[in-house]
């Protein structure tokens, strides 16, 4: 590889969405620069059936790695799920391991839209069950010895259960114990995720010093979150799925607020730290509009996972929908009879809003549309024309088709 090249693409791995680097950033740099191939892992738990964009973001960084020669590892944490990372606000709901397996399955076919499990140097896949199921209760005690209670309480999640009062159970203690044994188990020399498991890597990073006198790296990497401090995820039900079509990531990410475009194509594409620079200038310069730049956002993350033509396709689409003020091509159909309606009873009924209330709460919003006219009273029992086009919000439209 050039000299120049590496240089740049070192450089844009360290800091390209990078929030911290442990021990410093100059111990990874002159890592990376000695010619030492590193193993490198980051692990996610299958507590959902679907990769999501947050998780963009250490994929990206792990093709990185892969791209400079690297041994990567995509460690799916089968056992650590069924205990789930603990929450801020209480505990988690455990799953079995046969919820957890079939929420995974399709986790590397989606990966492998961005990392390479094949060729020359193949990201591998490994599941933490093949270590941690394996311990007995012995070895767990010994690995203990090598925690305090008073280490573990440092966890600002664990600080913020006892200070509000909600339970905090045992069995989420051992979350970190877990997390850092994977490192000791697979003998890696660094981890990277997002910065809200900094406490858990480190925990590793600990770990690794006593069980194998070995210096291990830990990169933390930025969270796509909104301005108010949430992030795009499981947890906060805001996420957007690997699983979503490219019409429905186009309207989601539309719907960000301005101030996300250039942390999203930070975390979220190939773009260069320069590149990212001109997006953070022309969001300054008034001349630029920021929903022009949004959509671009939007077909490159797009075009990133799907296709160029599936952009394409979902930005004009979402055109004719918001800014033509025109319908969808292909809408859901909602077979009625030629009789009056309870609208409530009719959206909840056809499954287009999860409850009545849901649905009572849209109408009074001014939510809800009948062929562009809008719907206010929801004790008014409306009678649809055929092929009358229900809208609901911004982005649902259903046709009703008399039968």
């Amino acid at each position: 590889m050039n000299p120049k090249n590496q240089a740049n693409q070192i450089k844009e791995l360290l800091e390209k969405g990078v929030e911290s680097i442990y021990p410093d950033k100059s111990y990874l740099e002159k890592l990376l620069a000695s010619g030492k191939k590193l193993t490198v892992y980051q692990g996610f738990d299958p507590t959902a059936d679907t990769l999501h964009i947050g998780n963009f973001v250490g994929l990206i960084k792990l093709k990185q790695f892969q791209d400079l020669g690297h041994r990567v590892i995509f460690l799916i944490g089968d056992y650590t799920a069924m205990i789930g990372d603990p929450d801020k606000r209480t505990v988690r709901k455990q799953l079995t391991y046969k919820q957890v397996i079939k929420n995974c399955k399709n986790y590397q076919a989606q990966a492998s839209k961005i990392l390479n499990f094949s060729g020359k140097n193949p990201v591998q896949l490994k599941y933490n069950s093949e270590w941690l199921s394996k311990l007995t209760f012995k070895d767990t005690l010994e690995l203990l010895t090598n925690f305090t209670v008073q280490r573990i309480l440092e966890r600002d999640l664990f600080e913020q259960r006892i200070k509000s009062g909600n339970p905090l159970y045992l069995h989420e203690f051992m979350y970190p114990v877990m997390q850092a044994y994977d490192s000791v188990a697979m003998n890696v020399d660094g981890e990277i995720g997002g910065n809200d498991q900094t406490f858990n890597m480190l925990a590793g990073r600990d770990l690794m010093a006593k069980m194998k006198n070995k210096e291990k790296f830990v990169l933390t990497i930025k969270l796509l979150e909104d301005p108010s401090g949430k992030k795009m995820g499981k947890t906060e039900g805001n996420m957007i799925t690997l699983n979503d079509s490219p019409k429905n990531m186009f309207g989601k990410i539309m719907s960000w607020p301005d101030t996300m475009i250039a942390l999203g194509f930070e975390l979220c594409t190939n773009y260069s730290l320069d590149k990212i620079e001109e997006i953070k200038k022309k969001l300054q310069d008034t001349k630029h509009n920021p929903r022009d730049l949004k959509a671009k956002l939007a077909k490159e993350i797009i075009t990133f996972y799907h296709s160029k033509a599936e952009a394409d396709k979902a930005e004009q689409e979402f055109n004719r929908i918001f800014r033509d003020k025109d319908t969808p091509t292909n809408m859901e159909k909602v077979f009625i009879m030629n009789i009056e309606y309870d609208l409530p009873e009719l959206m909840a009924s056809a499954q287009l809003v999860p409850s009545k209330s849901e649905a009572k709460r849209l109408i009074e919003q001014g939510g809800v549309t009948l062929n562009d006219k809008k719907i206010t009273d929801w004790k008014k029992k409306v009678k649809p024309a055929d092929n009358t086009v229900l809208k609901i919000g911004k982005r649902k439209f259903a046709r009703l088709i008399i039968k």
